[in-house]
């Protein structure tokens, strides 16, 4: 699945205009605890969070992740952009609750990683 195929599913609202939305993302992952973000194992991925502060830009560079979806409404912060954007990373944001998005995610085709 794309970058540019996540934004569809979810009916996202991209803020990252110049990221590539062809890059390619194998698994996703939805938490509000970066803690067990850091558990998660596989790179290539989406986040799934209602987070709004820096570092969660932090913790998915750490993890390898391509793209951010910011869930609830919520608007990310000038600063998430900014950090996002200079690292090639992917920020939306979807009306959607966390449980619905990663539902429609799974829905099509998009699986979880595997914890250690």
């Amino acid at each position: 699945m794309t970058i540019s195929q996540v934004r569809d599913i979810l009916n996202a609202r991209l803020h990252t205009p110049d990221v590539d939305l062809e890059r390619q993302v194998h698994a996703a992952c939805g938490s509000d605890m970066m803690s067990d973000v850091l558990a998660y194992v596989k790179d290539q991925a989406v986040l799934l969070t209602g987070l709004n502060n820096p570092q969660v830009v932090r913790t998915a560079e750490m993890m390898d992740m391509v793209c951010i979806v910011v869930v609830r409404g919520k608007q990310p912060q000038e600063q998430i952009v900014a950090m996002a954007a200079q690292r090639g990373m992917a920020v939306l944001s979807t009306d959607l609750p966390m449980f619905s998005a990663c539902g429609l995610l799974y829905q099509h085709g998009l699986r979880g990683g595997e914890m250690p």
